[in-house]
């Protein structure tokens, strides 16, 4: 299921790590604070935990947001949607 995860951590190494934790999930980065990709409901509630045991819940929030292909096509993007350079064929694929 495509999933996004998007974020707002203050502190340089909270967010690092959190980032780190997406990345190895195999999800792509498409913003600075914002990851897209494919993730069943096991990984989705790995990424959580993980997401959980490395913030700050006082000052920090991550958002888990998991959408269906037909939601995900009804999306709208304006300006520069991601950084090319870093998602791969797939997810770009999916915004044409």
């Amino acid at each position: 299921m495509l999933t996004w995860i998007i974020y707002d951590i203050s502190k340089n190494r909270t967010r690092s790590r959190v980032a780190k934790a997406c990345k190895d999930k195999g999800l792509y980065r498409v913003q600075k604070s914002a990851f897209l990709g494919n993730l069943n409901k096991n990984q989705i509630d790995e990424l959580r935990i993980m997401c959980d045991e490395i913030i700050d819940a006082e000052v920090d929030s991550v958002y888990i947001f998991p959408m269906c292909d037909d939601d995900f096509r009804k999306v709208k993007l304006l300006g520069q949607a991601f950084d090319k350079e870093l998602v791969s064929d797939e997810i770009k694929a999916l915004f044409l």
